[in-house]
């Protein structure tokens, strides 16, 4: 069986949102980051980079990174209509995608959050944090902008991009506590209403 490994509060909560969607049987394995169980020997020999989201298939073979997880449960599964089969609409929705991982997570959240990766100064880690804070809410506007007479990223279809600005919104607004841009707040509100954003939010404890 499937077995998706997943530590809380990362991204690997989009990839939770996916497999429910999906509504097909899998396991979950939690990795305890707080336990550092993510560079446990036994961990690492599965996904050597020591981060989630890792998803080991049938075969015992392993696929990392959000978007090739994420493309390859689309692709598998195609009557889920994860993500469009024309050429313009599978592009747009990597891009959206694409923007959303490297930009307002990568270089954006993950600033804030961890700023010790960058410093080991007190006033530049406090520097860093607020840069991280400003360019995270600079590209949602971006995202915001997007989204405008839209229901989801591309359009009226739902797709593997409305996970990945997911796990984006429950970090700015649940765990940051920032406000959210008007279309991107509508979006988070409508993607909290879907069984499969319940049953992660249920998982995560929050409300």
């Amino acid at each position: 069986m499937t077995t998706l490994c997943y530590a809380k509060k990362t991204c690997s909560v989009g990839i939770h949102v996916l497999m429910e969607e999906l509504g097909l049987p899998y396991d979950l394995k939690i990795v305890d980051f707080s336990k550092k169980e993510q560079k446990t020997p036994e961990y690492l020999k599965l996904n050597p980079k020591g981060k989630v989201a890792a998803l080991v298939r049938d075969d015992g073979s392993v696929i990392t990174e959000y978007a090739a997880i994420a493309m390859y449960l689309a692709l598998e599964n195609p009557e889920k209509n994860l993500m469009p089969t024309d050429t313009e609409g599978m592009i747009r929705t990597l891009e959206a995608m694409d923007f959303v991982i490297g930009t307002v997570h990568m270089l954006s959240w993950r600033m804030y959050r961890r700023p010790d990766a960058y410093s080991d100064i007190p006033e530049a880690i406090e520097q860093l944090k607020e840069r991280g804070k400003d360019a995270m809410l600079a590209a949602l506007d971006v995202v915001d902008q997007q989204l405008e007479g839209k229901e989801w990223m591309m359009g009226d279809t739902f797709t593997i991009a409305d996970t990945a600005l997911y796990y984006n919104e429950y970090w700015a607004a649940d765990v940051a506590g920032w406000d959210l841009p008007p279309n991107v707040k509508a979006h988070y509100e409508r993607m909290k209403q879907r069984p499969s954003v319940k049953a992660n939010r249920e998982l995560e404890g929050a409300d």
